[in-house]
């Protein structure tokens, strides 16, 4: 690390003050396990697909598909299937979770991006499924993109460093303002949303649209607790110091590794969007930043609102009190806190 700020000792989650009662008990069994450095993406990419890293996410999945259920997120009055096109430019497939209520409205578009810091996960995941529904139920057509990881596959089977999976995103967006149409969404309501990786690609491939000139095909960028400085601790960050190890452990350099560290000792914006400049940014359409009060992650966030101020961008910031990372999109722990975010992302996507 870069970084020589030293990173107190392990937070006493259930002491903090700060925390809902709900993310306590949530968090109670969530191990905080520092992390080593490590010095190759390949040595990486074999430990993440290793048999126990396998089993162990294979578990995590077994657990949320438990809360799966229509009493978390009603399947009622949805329409559910799974779509797919050709990205651009390398020609891969990449399917889409399309949701929508099951009307011939035509309705506010989100293109969503899933967790999982570019590297794990996919929107076919139990919480994203979950997740989908409850945005599709504030009447909004989501189109959730499988795009590809850079550390273990999603429903597309490579694996893939910067720019993959943001070259998928950007071609997502392209897809759905192509086919707006039969899905059913209003070309001029459509914004791209996501959390935690999903935020740094939301942004990403806000600043990738802004440089192509396709910014006018979304209308807004949301979004939840960006993972964008690419190394912590940083001073200028406090709150990657205060509340390590509060779900997320990120005093590492698994993530820049796994991303493609030149990325990150390039200060590559695209890869690592805390990295933008006033100009980099200037031309953005609106942004919403949501970033969660006991986030290691929530002042990249708040700083990355400021710069947009700075450069004239429409920019909107909210904290969300008494959460952890990303914890405001798990319906199952926090339905009403869910239900608000998601309340808040409709409201923007048809504002």
């Amino acid at each position: 690390m870069s970084s020589t700020v030293e990173a107190a000792s392990g937070p006493d989650v259930q002491n903090d003050r700060r925390l809902d009662p709900r993310v306590k008990r949530a968090l109670r069994n969530v191990p905080s396990r520092p992390l080593d450095d490590i010095d190759s993406r390949d040595r990486l990419v074999e430990i993440s697909n290793s048999e126990s890293a396998l089993a162990m996410a294979a578990k995590l999945e077994d657990l949320y598909a438990r809360f799966d259920t229509a009493d978390v997120a009603p399947f009622d009055g949805l329409r559910i299937e799974t779509r797919e096109f050709v990205s651009s430019p390398d020609g891969n497939a990449v399917k889409v979770l399309f949701i929508r209520p099951d009307t011939d409205d035509v309705l506010p578009g989100v293109v969503y991006l899933h967790g999982g810091g570019m590297q794990t996960g996919s929107c076919f995941n139990a919480i994203y499924r979950m997740w989908g529904r409850v945005l599709a139920h504030q009447g909004l057509a989501v189109s959730m993109i499988d795009f590809r990881n850079c550390l273990t596959p999603s429903s597309a089977p490579e694996i893939e460093p910067f720019p993959a999976g943001l070259n998928d995103c950007a071609a997502g967006v392209r897809w759905t303002a192509d086919n707006a149409d039969e899905l059913g969404i209003d070309p001029a309501r459509v914004i791209v949303a996501g959390e935690s990786g999903g935020g740094n690609l939301t942004l990403a491939t806000g600043l990738q649209l802004l440089r192509d000139g396709d910014m006018g095909l979304v209308h807004g960028l949301y979004a939840l607790c960006p993972y964008i400085a690419g190394q912590w601790p940083q001073e200028r960050f406090p709150s990657s110091i205060e509340n390590e190890g509060i779900l997320l452990n990120l005093h590492h350099n698994r993530g820049a590794v796994a991303y493609g560290i030149e990325q990150l000792e390039a200060g590559n914006p695209l890869a690592w969007p805390a990295f933008a400049t006033e100009d980099d940014v200037r031309g953005l359409a609106p942004t919403f930043i949501s970033v969660n009060e006991a986030d290691p992650l929530r002042d990249e966030g708040i700083e990355f609102y400021r710069l947009l101020l700075q450069a004239g961008v429409s920019a909107q910031c909210r904290v969300v009190m008494g959460t952890s990372h990303g914890m405001d999109i798990f319906a199952a722990a926090l339905p009403d806190v869910a239900a608000q975010t998601a309340a808040s992302i409709a409201l923007f996507a048809r504002t």
